[in-house]
């Protein structure tokens, strides 16, 4: 049997083979490798994470309850419905530690598939001789035996048959405000070549650049048939036309609002830790139960309790409701006095601390700890990838020397 926490404590064990992840970088053109720049330098790890099977099935327990929560709470908060498509890469993050798998956080627009998939394809030789990384819910097999490409293009395809059938998808828009600026920018232009590779017309686009017309909107004399959704403004309140041609269904938009609403607003986690109100709804004990044990108790802050909240504050992590990247996201046993009053101020959620799992790295050749979170990307409830972030700090970052985004492998 192989202890999955001795070779995470070991700085020494699955380091990563840069040579091998660089060529695949250059492999991808001019374009890419120009996009990959100096504040890029901590975007892949020093090393792979080891999770054990256990921790890869509560997991997958946790997101299959989450998903028939989320169905109950949709028959006494039937707005909560809307439109067919499924929404793609939903990221579950969890931290992994001597109490099982805890659930902190739940994305609808979760970056990092197509790096992590260039990092997993780009370490096969590697991982082959190693212990089997995990890409899906039903198999930890190898690289060479998921076709990750696949997997992600049907999902893009499978929220355009939603919506519209046999009709052929012919364009794609990757939006975001000002993309080439945006960290991530380098998996737009590798999604932007899957698409291409699949025959399908891709652009990635600023929201300001999309034209509208009567029956829809368009990049130059195009038509957007989709829109792969990469806003932080998770109602478009800011992208009026965007949530007009939305709600005319004049395009697909994935995700779009009424995902974020069902799963991602951060107040989800309070009623998903709270069993009384999951059972008012008819759920059963059984998934109840999961939800309990693999969500920290959250809880809506309220100014008027700002005394208890001081007094308990180490015991939580306070996060914006409407947050996302860990902005304004603040450890209770790191904030000062002026922080906390701006948080008693704001719309905020408490969370139950969940210490992260941690893991060895080799720093000017000492072992350094630093902590990692494991990142599930879901599609219809169903893990497609997972991958880790290691970091040091209060939240994760890339930032970190030896951290950045890691490959997981599983260990019984």
């Amino acid at each position: 049997m192989v202890d999955a926490s001795a070779l995470n404590a070991d700085a020494h064990s699955a380091l990563i083979n840069r040579a091998a992840l660089d060529a695949a970088i250059g492999a991808q053109g001019v374009g890419f490798q120009n996009a990959i720049t100096d504040a890029h330098a901590h975007l892949f790890a020093d090393v792979a994470v080891f999770v054990t099977t256990e921790n890869v099935k509560q997991m997958q327990a946790v997101i299959a309850a989450v998903e028939e929560g989320v169905k109950f709470q949709a028959t006494v908060r039937p707005e909560l419905v809307e439109g067919v498509a499924l929404g793609v890469f939903y990221g579950y993050d969890f931290h992994l530690n001597a109490h099982g798998a805890h659930l902190i956080e739940i994305n609808t627009n979760a970056g990092g598939a197509f790096l992590n998939t260039l990092l997993i394809e780009s370490q096969g030789e590697l991982l082959s001789r190693g212990v089997s990384p995990v890409h899906a819910s039903t198999s930890s097999a190898r690289t060479d035996e998921v076709d990750l490409e696949q997997t992600f293009l049907e999902m893009f395809r499978n929220e355009w048959r939603l919506a519209r059938g046999d009709a052929p998808l012919t364009t794609i828009a990757i939006v975001d405000e000002q993309p080439a600026s945006q960290y991530l920018y380098p998996e737009f232009l590798l999604a932007k070549a899957m698409f291409e590779r699949a025959g399908i017309n891709a652009h990635i686009v600023d929201p300001l650049a999309l034209q509208v017309r009567e029956e829809g909107l368009y990049v130059g004399n195009q038509k957007i048939d989709l829109i792969y959704n990469r806003l932080t403004d998770f109602s478009l309140q800011q992208f009026p036309d965007i949530r007009h041609a939305h709600e005319k269904q004049q395009v697909v938009l994935t995700p779009n609002p009424s995902h974020y609403q069902r799963y991602a607003d951060k107040r989800k986690l309070a009623w998903l830790s709270d069993d009384v109100l999951m059972r008012s709804t008819g759920m059963p004990q059984a998934s109840i139960d999961v939800l309990i044990q693999g969500i920290p108790l959250t809880k809506l802050v309220n100014a008027v309790d700002a005394e208890q909240w001081w007094a308990g504050r180490k015991q939580w992590f306070f996060k914006p409701v409407n947050g996302y990247g860990s902005k304004g996201a603040y450890r209770g046993d790191k904030i000062t006095k002026r922080v906390f009053e701006e948080i008693m101020s704001g719309d905020y959620v408490a969370q139950k601390l969940a210490v992260p799992g941690e893991r060895s790295v080799l720093l000017n050749g000492e072992a350094v700890q630093l902590k990692y979170d494991a990142r599930c990307y879901v599609y219809d409830g169903n893990i497609q990838l997972i991958a880790a972030r290691l970091y040091q700090g209060q939240t994760t970052n890339f930032r970190t020397l030896g951290g950045g985004f890691a490959t997981v492998r599983v260990v019984e």
